[in-house]
């Protein structure tokens, strides 16, 4: 796993500093959102026919957000709440992981 870096989650959209995209997923425009465990792991989508959610971009530093409200809430995180959390690149899992997301 590499240095940890944080995401923040509020309005049932999970919202990504450029620095985060860049570093992670550069160039992409879709990533897939899993449950494991208590863990969010945030996939990236290498091509765009295999679906997931969108990599909006949110203003013109280049942060980007996912606008997943249908996800969270199917998980028990509704539209209200507001979190920051930590993420780390986790080689093993192939995603950027925020360590018990879901414990709340």
């Amino acid at each position: 796993m590499t240095a940890a870096s944080a995401v923040s989650l509020k309005r049932g959209g999970l919202y990504l500093s450029c620095d985060v995209y860049e570093r992670y997923f550069a160039g992409l425009e879709s990533v897939i959102l899993l449950r494991r465990d208590q863990d969010l792991c945030i996939l990236p989508v290498r091509h765009a026919a295999a679906g997931g959610y969108l990599l909006k971009l949110r203003n013109k530093a280049g942060d980007r957000v996912v606008h997943a409200p249908d996800f969270f809430r199917e998980h028990g995180i509704d539209e209200g709440t507001a979190l920051e959390l930590s993420v780390v690149w986790s080689a093993e899992q192939g995603a950027l992981v925020a360590a018990d997301a879901f414990e709340l």
